[in-house]
């Protein structure tokens, strides 16, 4: 049976200066929907590229002293290393400078004009160059351009027109015969009133300048740059060059934009298709704007997030996750460094990192580096299980929604409830009673095969990390040839296989901070205890300090805490950073107990912590709370812990 098509496109970017990280938001949605209709099954078609002509073109290529064709190149090849570095899997990269979509832009211009529906005038009227847009004044703002808030420029000069007026009526229909057609809802009832308004003829044709397709009818004119650039979507579709091609895949399923064009989507290109007679696409779908501190990005603000530098250091695969995850699809989202550390620590790091990592040593340590079978199952493996079913299918239903961070979100909870699977069975247990080894390769088992199906729903996210949660796993199957159903059955991986050494796929994101903040992390609470040593000494008094009510010593929150996770602090000798289960919620904590205490011999253990202290930022992590020790004037010191008792427990 043949795959069902699905044909899915970005806007086609302006090379008039780099993209930024906003340009980057919206191709790196379309290549997660493309990636998952892949993964589901369909057979996509995925399309980006450049739209290269205008007037703005023309005059950044002057002030270079180079021609447009030179100008452009540069910078369209700046376009294609950013998409490979962000692994974007578009299927065609299409520019308005190739022959055959100058073919299609003349042989449309040319059909749409025999029929009447162009005709010559002389155009008079505002003119953004910068949006390559014409205004009438009655909607200018301030008597700026409406869009970008920029000056104008009076255009006088003989113009073809477009007779957009004439199809006002049936264009209106068809939206609200068609309520999916433009989505958000939001962007839709702008546009519904926009026509309401009235829709003027438009300008469709330039004579004040040379770089653009020459009319063919009367080669003095250049056609409109809109008018030729929401054409690429049928020339790589293959209309004139490719019919088999065109009707595979025409009409588009989504034209993916910002909402700041999605008039010229939703209104200017199906008038354009409804004059030839054509299928409009099914969805234009305006998505947010990427701001930064409220505002949207701009080269004049001096404010334009620049994604090649990100990708660099963080990677692209955090970056994909942090622009699906951060951001609802259709509002606006906000961009900043810290927000991006956080996510990477703490959703990539603390627990898609640490769930393998956890997994992948106890299988090493307590089974060989080899994957068990499942044969002692209990109830809590069963709840872990239908979870993971529940994941797969409500995953499946968010994405055909567009509901892309619902989609992750509903990945992390699995990843969080494997986490706290490992807590709940404590395999460390297990492992130390002979007993209970079928019930230990079950619980090692189930984590892993959870992971497995992590890899195949977070791929459409992250495409170079699920790979290697398959390679760490030890399966030797193509990834790329990974199926939704894959993810949609418990039971998938195979036993015997033998893991990999466990290499952190995402290590924690460290900032460089002054050497006098670690010292603001003590571990330790002043004794006159007992130390751990051999000597039966004691401590010398510790210097008092002044005393305190008990009101005073209730404002302190004292819980005991269960490490769940330990490792050193890279480039500190002193830190530790601990995870800990609070029962009700993990912390990541950051110690001064690393010449004490090796990271192994901590998991596991329940230890006591102040949880209501102020936060605190060591090395770019954020420590919540401080486990308490006894110290000895001698050095010595060894944390204070309550093995008999149960995270969250109050410390009185």
């Amino acid at each position: 049976m043949s795959k069902k098509p699905f044909y899915i496109t970005t806007p086609i970017y302006y090379p008039s200066d780099n993209l930024h990280i906003g340009h980057a938001y919206c191709t790196t949605i379309a290549d997660a929907i493309a990636r998952y209709k892949r993964l589901a099954g369909y057979d996509v078609f995925f399309l980006t590229g450049s739209d290269e002509h205008g007037l703005k073109i023309q005059r950044r290529a002057q002030e270079a002293g180079v021609t447009p064709q030179q100008f452009v190149d540069k910078i369209v090849d700046g376009f294609r290393n950013l998409w490979q570095k962000l692994s974007i899997s578009n299927d065609d990269f299409i520019r308005t400078t190739e022959t055959r979509h100058h073919e299609v832009v003349q042989t449309i211009f040319q059909k749409i004009y025999d029929q009447g529906d162009i005709y010559k005038a002389a155009y008079e009227g505002p003119y953004c160059i910068p949006c390559e847009t014409f205004w009438l004044d009655r909607q200018l703002v301030d008597g700026k351009c409406p869009d970008c808030g920029r000056a104008i420029e009076l255009v006088q000069e003989e113009s073809y027109f477009f007779r957009m007026s004439k199809y006002q009526e049936k264009l209106l229909a068809y939206i609200e015969a068609n309520p999916e057609f433009i989505q958000p809802v939001s962007r839709r009832n702008e546009m519904i009133n926009f026509i309401k308004n009235g829709l003027e003829d438009l300008c469709v044709s330039r004579t004040t300048f040379e770089w653009g397709i020459k009319v063919p009818f009367d080669t003095k004119h250049v056609v409109y740059v809109w008018f030729d650039a929401l054409v690429n979507y049928i020339t790589a579709a293959g209309f004139l060059h490719d019919r088999n091609k065109f009707a595979t895949y025409w009409p588009a399923d989504i034209h993916l934009v910002g909402k700041e064009i999605v008039r010229f989507h939703s209104i200017i290109w199906p008038v354009m298709l409804m004059a030839l007679g054509m299928e409009l696409p099914k969805m234009v779908y305006g998505h947010g704007w990427l701001v930064i501190e409220g505002d949207k990005m701009s080269k004049s603000k001096g404010n334009v997030i620049e994604p090649v530098a990100l990708i660099d250091e963080f990677g692209a695969d955090a970056i994909r996750y942090f622009l699906l995850r951060e951001i609802t699809l259709g509002l606006d989202g906000n961009f900043s460094r810290d927000a991006l550390i956080h996510r990477i620590n703490s959703d990539l790091a603390n627990d898609l990192g640490n769930l393998l990592h956890r997994t992948l040593n106890m299988i090493g340590r307590f089974n060989g580096g080899v994957i068990p079978a499942a044969s002692a199952s209990e109830a809590i493996d069963d709840e872990l299980i239908k979870l993971a079913r529940n994941t797969a299918a409500a995953y499946e239903a968010s994405m055909e929604k567009l509901e892309i961070n619902a989609a992750i979100k509903e990945v992390w909870a699995l990843i969080a409830r494997s986490n706290k699977y490992i807590d709940e069975t404590a395999p460390w247990a297990l492992a130390k009673n002979p007993e209970k080894k079928d019930r230990l390769d079950t619980v090692l088992y189930n984590l892993a095969e959870t992971l497995r199906i992590v890899a195949v729903l977070i791929s459409p996210f992250m495409p170079n990390t699920s790979p290697k949660i398959w390679a760490q796993l030890g399966i030797t199957a193509d990834f790329s040839q990974a199926k939704l159903s894959d993810a949609q059955t418990w039971g998938g991986l195979v036993a015997g296989i033998v893991v990999a050494k466990p290499e952190p796929i995402f290590p924690r994101i460290e900032d460089k901070v002054e050497e006098a903040a670690e010292e603001k992390v003590p571990a330790k609470v002043e004794a006159t205890a007992q130390t751990p040593a051999a000597s039966p000494a004691v401590a010398a008094p510790a210097e008092a300090k002044p005393e305190v009510t008990i009101d005073e010593f209730a404002k302190m929150d004292l819980r005991v805490a269960k490490v769940l996770a330990c490792e050193k602090v890279k480039g500190a000798d002193k830190l530790l950073l601990l995870t800990v289960d609070l029962g009700s919620e993990q912390r990541t904590i950051v110690s001064g107990i690393a010449k004490h205490y090796e990271p192994e011999s901590l998991v596991g253990q329940t230890v006591v912590m102040i949880i209501n202290l102020k936060p605190a930022k060591i090395r770019g992590i954020e420590s919540r709370g401080m486990v308490l020790a006894a110290s000895s004037d001698d050095g010595k010191l060894a944390l204070v812990t309550a093995p008999d008792m149960v995270a969250g427990s109050k410390v009185k």
